[in-house]
């Protein structure tokens, strides 16, 4: 099944006396269905960032209007093969299949959002007398070489969220998937090569952590473009720190909030809470992992999540669930691990997550509720469940009785992505978009769901300052500024202008 690496426009398998290792990948969501063996080669990542250092100066020299035809067609071969997409997406990370198909949709959709929103963030512009007798002019060039480095979670949309822009912005790509993933990756290369990308333009190399790294530093790349921890992200940082010059587009986990004020529709918090906590078994890292609940409605609040939240499906990705599993063993032997934790600090399981045996062996999992008994600032900061992003279905649930508490608690995480608010009153939600320290704060809607039409990206731990989605061309291109002079006034006429100059 595995085609090896995509360099120079062709796949190349991974000879024996070239393999620096392999892998065999299963399926999360029946772990008798094999994917197959990958070898992955540490020389492979100076062959595509040599190949794509070859290909850039003709592909940014390539009319715009060339590389808006060549993405459309990429475009097509999505469409074409969506059903194949979104099939191997859930089969690969065990995502239940109408998931995916959102996934793919988004897919198709980056493009046209980038064509008709995202370039419109970096067209040159004109400035007519910027200084006297002078014309300002300013336009975009691309940076060269981007590497991207893909999550699991979403193992098309995300990266592809990177690689659209960074084409279409004249940059030429080495992409590397996650290690998770890495025939959704393969089914990319194969749209990119259908499409008629000239060679060299798009890369792929499979492999691990160590590829990765090697991307990441390789003197040839000018920018990397990273979704996925924060750990992994902060390694990024440190291994390039030397190389001050690259991108470093980091978009970086969350430990998101969700408000609910005395005056929310309750039914509505509830059901956007519990798709937000749970939704992709909490693997998303615009999840919601801590509600913060007005006092008068924490009960009834706790009590109808725990409701819903013993009523829907887990299972196998083909019987149309509502949560499939978690990726791998370690992640499940994590997740328990802190469900323990969070006991230790004193919360009360409502729900207490546990493996489960279902007909397909697979890495599922129950969800777990925590209300948290004697929730303060201090315990918020000393609290390991609630300062660690777990990605898996885990909510801390605790009370406050003011706005300002209720803001100040969300605060409190180390991370900064996305917040939810629901309360029937604007001024409220004013209040907590003006404070909260998120770069995304939802009103009367879940934390998860972004919309690629708008800037994508958090503070402090989630992010360095390159949101993503619509903003992704602005760190693909850098501006060039220009004071131009057609027509240039004679040299006695400038040296009169400046007193001193005894030239003649």
């Amino acid at each position: 099944m595995f085609r090896g690496n995509y360099i120079q426009g062709q796949f190349v398998q991974v000879s024996g006396s070239e393999s620096s290792g392999e892998w065999i990948t299963r399926s999360p969501a029946d772990l008798g269905d094999s994917l197959g063996s990958v070898a992955y080669s540490y020389a492979a990542v100076e062959e595509a960032v040599f190949s794509a250092r070859n290909a850039q100066r003709a592909w940014r020299r390539t009319s715009l209007e060339d590389r808006v035809s060549l993405l459309k067609r990429y475009q097509e071969q999505i469409r074409i093969r969506e059903a194949e997409f979104s099939n191997l997406i859930s089969r690969e990370i065990g995502k239940p299949l109408w998931e995916s198909r959102t996934e793919v949709s988004a897919m198709v959709n980056k493009v046209d959002i980038t064509i008709q929103d995202s370039m419109k963030l970096v067209q040159p512009f004109q400035i007519p007398a910027v200084m006297p007798d002078t014309l300002g002019s300013c336009q975009y060039r691309p940076h060269g070489v981007m590497a991207v480095i893909g999550p699991f979670n979403f193992p098309g949309h995300l990266p592809n969220g990177h690689i659209v822009p960074a084409l279409l912005t004249g940059n030429t790509v080495v992409f590397k998937p996650s290690e998770k993933a890495p025939a959704v990756g393969q089914l990319m290369a194969e749209c990119f090569h259908a499409a008629g990308f000239p060679a060299g333009v798009f890369n792929l190399v499979q492999g691990e952590r160590e590829v990765g790294r090697r991307l990441s530093v390789h003197p040839g790349v000018a920018g990397v473009l990273f979704t996925g921890s924060y750990e992994v992200g902060t390694r990024i940082k440190q291994d390039t720190l030397q190389q001050h010059w690259k991108i470093l587009a980091l978009e970086m986990g969350g430990k998101n909030a969700t408000l609910v004020w005395d005056d929310a529709d309750l039914d509505v918090a509830v059901h956007e809470t519990l798709v937000s906590g749970f939704l992709t078994a909490g693997q998303r890292c615009s999840a919601t992992s801590r509600v913060i609940v007005h006092q008068s409605l924490l009960e009834p609040f706790v009590e109808r999540l725990h409701a819903k939240a013993k009523a829907f499906r887990i299972g196998h990705w083909s019987e149309e669930p509502f949560m499939g599993p978690l990726i791998d063993s370690s992640a499940v032997d994590r997740y328990m691990k802190f469900i323990g934790i969070a006991a230790r600090e004193g919360a009360e399981l409502i729900m207490r997550g546990k493996a489960l045996e279902l007909s397909r062996p697979g890495y599922y999992v129950a969800p777990t509720i925590a209300w948290i008994q004697t929730p303060s600032l201090e315990q918020t900061r000393r609290s390991v469940f609630q300062q660690t992003e777990l990605f898996a279905p885990a909510l801390a649930v605790l009370g406050v009785a003011d706005l300002e508490e209720a803001i100040a608690q969300a605060n409190e995480t180390q991370y900064g992505l996305v917040a939810s608010v629901f309360s029937k009153s604007r001024d409220v939600f004013e209040k907590c978009r003006e404070e909260l320290e998120v770069g995304l704060v939802n009103w009367n809607k879940s934390t998860v769901g972004a919309s690629s039409k708008l800037p994508f990206g958090g503070f402090k731990k989630s992010g360095n300052h390159f949101p993503t989605a619509l903003t992704a061309t602005l760190y693909c291109a850098a501006p060039v500024s220009s004071l131009e002079v057609a027509e240039p006034k004679p040299a006695e006429v400038l040296a009169s202008a400046m007193p001193g100059l005894n030239w003649s």
